[in-house]
């Protein structure tokens, strides 16, 4: 899905976001007015992607060709280059977001972590990201990043088809639970199946590292309930609301309806994320979708800022 091969430059400008017809309300204001709403000056989003260009064309032109890990049509909303990119952002009012990026085989995630790295510094408000694959080199490259500042890791296990209790990776969870640093996991099995993906894994991974802060990607979709209750069980899960709640999603995986007070429950556990640039709608619409789940505007708050403020000492 993400082979390092050189791909074109896209278009300046190209994808604009649906729904910005003349005459429409800027989406930056949408947003704002959201932001008001709650008496929030900004938000800090766990799940936005940022990579090598050559690695996100790759991406691009596999959700264009409706992969089978995609299995559906996923038009980008936001293909624009980086800076137009990370303009945006700050104009929807972002403070603090990460540069989520994976490796789909081995001999990847090292240079990632380097550009990662660069990006950060050049960077100021990206939480600096990680990430690893499941192969010898796997402890080395954590510890490297680590050194080189990394505040939050990425870990893909349907994009990299690795089962997380592999024993290369015996020392990248301890390593990380003993730092304390949080991975974001795609362990759920949305929107296609892999080998590894599914609540078990995690929960013999979760049994073995009790404390390791683990946030789970997109609520754990579809499998929802099941992460919600790993959650419950282990206090350092966390759950990040990453496309979860938008028509887009729950046409496919609809949240359980009768699960949204325990999901409201772990209002302190939570965090905002968007999948922003690969999302097939507007940013706008991933935040009033969590508005729409009814939790109400402390849970709003603590999820589109606060929690992750705590997590990220921000």
């Amino acid at each position: 899905m993400c082979e390092p091969s050189v791909e074109a430059e896209p278009t300046a400008g190209a994808g604009d976001p649906p729904g910005e017809q003349a005459g429409a309300v800027p989406e930056q204001a949408e947003v704002a007015a959201f932001r008001r709403s709650l008496g929030l000056d900004s938000l800090i989003d766990v799940h936005t992607h940022f990579m090598p260009q050559r690695v996100l064309a790759k991406v691009w032109a596999y959700f264009d060709s409706a992969g089978p890990l995609v299995g559906r049509p996923w038009p980008i909303a936001y293909r624009r280059d980086e800076e137009q990119r990370l303009r945006l952002l700050r104009e929807f009012g972002v403070r603090a977001f990460t540069s989520m990026l994976y490796p789909h085989k081995p001999g990847m995630a090292r240079w990632l972590n380097d550009w990662a790295a660069d990006f950060a510094a050049r960077t100021p408000d990206c939480l600096h990201t990680a990430t690893f694959y499941a192969e010898p080199s796997a402890a080395g490259d954590v510890r490297r990043a680590l050194e080189q500042g990394a505040r939050v890791f990425k870990c893909h296990l349907q994009v990299g088809a690795f089962d997380p209790n592999d024993p290369s990776l015996k020392e990248v969870w301890g390593t990380l639970a003993e730092a304390g640093v949080p991975v974001v996991t795609h362990c759920g099995s949305g929107p296609a199946p892999g080998p590894f993906t599914g609540p078990g894994p995690i929960a013999s991974l979760l049994a073995r590292h009790p404390r390791l802060p683990l946030v789970v990607a997109h609520l754990g979709m579809p499998e929802y309930e099941d992460f919600l209750g790993l959650a419950e069980r282990y206090e350092h899960v966390m759950l990040d609301t990453t496309m979860a709640f938008t028509p887009f999603a729950e046409g496919e995986a609809p949240f359980p309806r009768a699960a949204l007070p325990r999901l409201g429950a772990l209002a302190d556990r939570v965090l905002f994320g968007s999948d922003f640039p690969n999302i097939p709608y507007r940013y706008a619409e991933a935040l009033r979708s969590l508005e729409r789940t009814g939790l109400g505007a402390d849970w709003l708050r603590a999820v589109c800022h606060g929690n992750a403020a705590r997590l990220f000492g921000l």
